[in-house]
């Protein structure tokens, strides 16, 4: 059951980052920001506990959130870790200085990068101090990509505001720095959570689900980003890990079944 429901949760996050991507030539029925937050969510979720369990899920969940919120906080009241911002009301109610819809989406992206970095490092000993702390920067770093092309275009929407500017489309090159520190932290504590050794064996269709959604982002903003040079970005920083990560799960055609690394 809970296959079939990601699989269900994976086509319309599937439609919905489509949807986005023909807008400038048409338009689609969509979701609004907390509705695609809440199908994406449940669509990590869904196959996280497939592939890790429940417990682990669990697990994965609470440090994502509460690492996030907690960094997000502190980093709107004192502009240490991103850089001075504020976030609008465009995106809901808030706890503390914090829209409750952020520690969502960041666990939205949180695993599907973490997947795509898995299937990157997956030659790397997790066992020892520094492959553990080598694949964290890794996820840490496929993750960043992703704000890179993001982060403008959510400015522009005035989602959060910048206060002081900064030398990236308006962004603050501290805000990246604090992404990386951000997710390299959630990365690292779940390598400790979770069981080093063990691994799920799952058909390569359904293993691959959370890289597709990350390779259909890049796709969304290759092809619909209003701004030329972030197309660019998106091309190089998600697109190449992703195509990277994609070819490495087809080209391995020993098998139909695809083993999922740590």
């Amino acid at each position: 059951m809970l296959k079939k429901m990601a699989w269900l949760f994976f086509a319309i996050t599937s439609y919905l980052i489509l949807a986005d991507a023909v807008q400038p030539w048409m338009r689609l029925p969509k979701l609004g920001h907390a509705g695609f937050t809440m199908v994406f969510v449940l669509f990590s979720l869904l196959h996280c506990a497939v592939l890790k369990g429940k417990k682990t899920t669990a697990y994965f969940f609470a440090v994502s959130a509460f690492i996030s919120f907690a960094l997000e906080e502190i980093g709107v009241r004192t502009g240490l870790i991103y850089g001075h911002y504020h976030y609008s009301n465009l995106l809901g109610p808030k706890l503390g200085s914090v829209p409750i819809i952020i520690p969502l989406a960041w666990f939205m992206m949180i695993y599907p990068s973490w997947r795509l970095a898995g299937v990157l490092t997956r030659a790397i000993n997790s066992n020892s101090l520094f492959g553990r702390s080598t694949q964290a920067l890794i996820a840490a770093m496929v993750m960043t990509a992703w704000d890179m092309v993001m982060d403008p275009a959510n400015t522009a929407a005035g989602l959060w505001i910048w206060e002081r500017g900064g030398i990236y489309f308006g962004v603050p090159r501290q805000n990246y720095l604090g992404w990386i520190f951000t997710t390299f932290l959630i990365y690292w504590t779940m390598s400790l959570l979770s069981n080093g050794k063990q691994q799920t064996t799952v058909d390569r269709g359904f293993s691959v689900l959370p890289v597709m959604v990350y390779a259909l982002y890049a796709v969304r903003y290759i092809v619909a980003d209003r701004v030329p040079a972030l197309q660019l970005v998106a091309l190089f920083a998600m697109g190449m890990p992703a195509f990277l990560a994609l070819a490495s799960i087809y080209l391995n055609r020993q098998s139909n079944i695809a083993v999922i690394p740590e």
